[in-house]
């Protein structure tokens, strides 16, 4: 892989807390991510923002300003997440699709390039920008954007299942699935319009547990238990 995008879930690195930051949770995925920096990998990462805020968690305000805060979490964890990954030996770049004075920088492409140029790891704060988008539609989004040459989603669960595993004990786990089946079956990879921005662009999914030893790691170098979502 010449360039990936990792996609990391905000409650997985809120560790056992579930809520905030797990530092030390933090801290190996930031050493994981080195091993792939140091090797010739360009690193490009989207966090979600549910170890703060969903746009589901209140039921009373408006849907655009719910997802604005919910922008706002992924920007906070970016900054944070940024920084533990310049502590283990990592440059880093924040960029988002609005200002936020000084703390980052405006997303272009030309700008996230040059940067990948400088060996820095790019994370892509604040979704798309835009109310009714998700993290996943902004990962996808982004990963077509740089090129990427597949999109890899760390989450608590380690692959794709065919119904919920926490309510079914019987459900089946994939260890490859197509994305048109992704689609049809509404399997819970992303959401569907990630998925199909997936599916007409070609870009490859490749999902897997975040809490298994080396699982950044191995999931890039092909030795994963996770699932792997083709597009071909």
């Amino acid at each position: 892989m010449r360039r990936i995008l990792l996609k990391l879930s905000g409650e997985a690195l809120a560790g056992e807390k579930h809520h905030g930051f797990d530092e030390p949770t933090v801290t190996v995925v930031a050493k994981q991510v080195k091993q792939l920096v140091d090797s010739g990998v360009q690193v490009g990462i989207v966090i979600g923002g549910g170890n703060f805020w969903r746009g589901r968690t209140s039921e009373t305000i408006d849907r655009t300003k719910a997802d604005q805060i919910g922008m706002l979490a992924t920007v906070m964890n970016c900054i944070y997440v940024s920084e533990i990954f310049r502590s283990v030996g990592m440059m880093t770049a924040v960029l988002t699709p609005f200002e936020c004075g000084s703390m980052t920088k405006l997303y272009s492409k030309d700008r996230a390039n040059k940067y990948f140029g400088h060996n820095m790891v790019v994370f892509f704060a604040g979704g798309t920008g835009h109310p009714y988008f998700s993290t996943d539609t902004a990962t996808v989004l982004r990963a077509i954007e740089i090129e990427a040459d597949g999109i890899y989603l760390a989450k608590a669960i380690d692959g794709v299942y065919d119904s919920d595993p926490k309510s079914n004990p019987n459900a089946k786990k994939y260890d490859e699935v197509s994305i048109h089946e992704v689609i049809e079956k509404r399997l819970a990879v992303v959401d569907l319009t990630a998925s199909v921005m997936c599916m007409e662009n070609k870009m490859p999914m490749y999902v897997f547990g975040l809490n298994e030893e080396n699982s950044i790691v191995n999931a890039v170098n092909n030795k994963f238990n996770g699932t792997k979502v083709t597009v071909s």
